[in-house]
């Protein structure tokens, strides 16, 4: 008697399609590799010199303390950056893993983000900082200025979240998994080095000249214009493949109660994910470096140049280790030598106060925090199956903003009523977390996978 046919089991036929498409698929991404990794590049050298002037420890939140002289606000400020991407990730990627081409919503998302900073910079100019318009509880009075430059920092937060999950997925899906490392190496690299140069400018030129009546904002339109020519860059660029398999559309709430599912299914993803949620945690020091600064020596815009120069100088020469490091090993080292330079630069920042130590030290942080973040966006693309990536980035952006998001307001109100060692041994309580629980539970999810064909 014949056997009855697993109803479960595709037809071949339905095996060889997708065994035609998935071919198809890799032959696309490899015959346009030249054009989308220029496009990448283009993006990412131009795109991230205007987000590290944003988001150094350098910039604004010596501008948010120079306008309100507040730690408290200061903290405010990086908590509702912080709050905008904590949902964000997961609404964007609800509505890209259903879609075959994901780049018109990298443009609309992209672009705001990027509004986000010009409004950052037009408040400076246009609004008053010697009235009050809103006062808050714990915090007090607030100009008009600091009010907009605060509600700006909760839009350009929402923005980036939806944005970090969009191009993540672009880059998984048209760069090689071999090729990912050396092209952000060699995209930070030169992009740190133009921020590098930059800032030290803007410090020595822009702000102390005051220059166009704020050197602060002026130093944000460059930011701005700077990030606007990379988008228009991989807008020219990309081609994008669709991809054999895709999701189907699922409601936000549906997606939401999958979490548990999707990250008890992966320990590995599971474990990594905790190491990204204490690193973020030890962020609760980084906007109170400078101020820290500031207290233990004289800070003008000079000084500003010289330690912005510092840290993104780091960054361009460290990012050309980590990239090559990381394609040759994998990222899990990268990420375990970053977090030990973290902990090393915020020793030497808290006990060594000369200028080369103070300016070592912030370079020590540019290159961990360079580190970590080209590991962490990596290695996130390597855990699991194509079709839940989305999802899976999502998760790791919103776990992370999560626990970022009480830090720096935490910091402030630390940094105002114990002092800065305070905020900074916390920071180092997490690293050390971190570290640890990285070296002992999270295995390189490369070598997995490669067991695992």
């Amino acid at each position: 008697m014949d056997s009855k046919p697993d109803a479960s089991a595709p037809a071949p036929a339905e095996d060889d399609d997708l065994a035609t498409r998935e071919a198809a698929y890799e032959t696309f991404v490899w015959d346009n590799l030249k054009r989308n990794y220029a496009g990448h590049y283009l993006h990412g050298m131009l795109g991230m010199t205007g987000f590290r002037l944003v988001n150094a420890p350098t910039f604004l939140p010596a501008y948010l303390h120079a306008i309100s002289g507040s730690n408290t606000v200061v903290g405010l400020g990086l908590a509702l950056q912080q709050v905008g991407g904590v949902i964000s990730p997961i609404f964007g990627a609800t509505k890209i893993e259903h879609r075959t081409k994901v780049m018109p919503a990298a443009i609309w998302m992209g672009s705001l983000a990027r509004l986000a900073i010009l409004g950052i910079a037009l408040a400076g100019w246009f609004l008053p900082n010697d009235t009050t318009a809103l006062t808050l509880p714990f915090i007090g009075e607030l100009s008009p200025r600091v009010s907009a430059i605060l509600i700006f920092m909760l839009m350009f937060g929402i923005f980036m979240g939806t944005q970090r999950v969009v191009f993540s997925l672009l880059m998984a899906k048209v760069i090689p998994i071999s090729r990912r490392g050396r092209l952000q190496a060699w995209r930070n690299a030169t992009g740190g080095l133009i921020a590098a140069i930059l800032a030290y400018l803007a410090g020595r030129y822009f702000i102390d000249a005051n220059l166009f009546g704020n050197g602060y904002s002026t130093t944000f339109v460059f930011a701005f214009v700077l990030t606007s020519m990379g988008l228009w860059a991989l807008q020219f660029l990309l081609r994008e493949p669709e991809p054999p398999t895709t999701r189907e559309q699922a409601r936000f709430r549906d997606r939401i109660r999958e979490f548990p599912r999707l990250i008890s299914q992966d320990r590995a993803y599971g474990f990594f994910l905790l190491v990204q949620m204490l690193a973020t945690s030890a962020r609760i020091a980084t906007p109170f470096f400078i101020l820290y600064v500031g207290s233990v020596m004289h800070v003008d815009g000079k000084t500003l140049g010289l330690l912005s120069l510092a840290f993104l100088g780091a960054d361009t020469l460290s990012n050309l280790v980590w990239g090559y490091l990381g394609d040759k090993t994998g990222f899990r080292l990268v990420l375990l030598f970053s977090l030990a330079f973290w902990i090393a630069a915020t020793l030497l920042l808290m006990n060594v106060h000369t200028v080369p130590a103070i300016f070592g030290a912030f370079f020590g942080l540019g290159a961990a925090q360079a580190g970590y973040m080209m590991a962490a966006q990596t290695m996130i693309l390597e855990f699991g199956d194509r079709d839940e990536l989305p999802m899976r980035i999502a998760v790791s952006a919103t776990a992370e903003s999560i626990t970022a998001t009480a830090g720096p307001l935490a910091g402030g109100l630390l940094a105002e009523h114990l002092g800065y060692g305070v905020v900074f041994g916390v920071s180092l309580g997490f690293l050390a977390a971190a570290l640890l629980l990285l070296l002992v539970a999270v295995k390189e999810p490369r070598t997995a996978r490669l067991q695992a064909l």
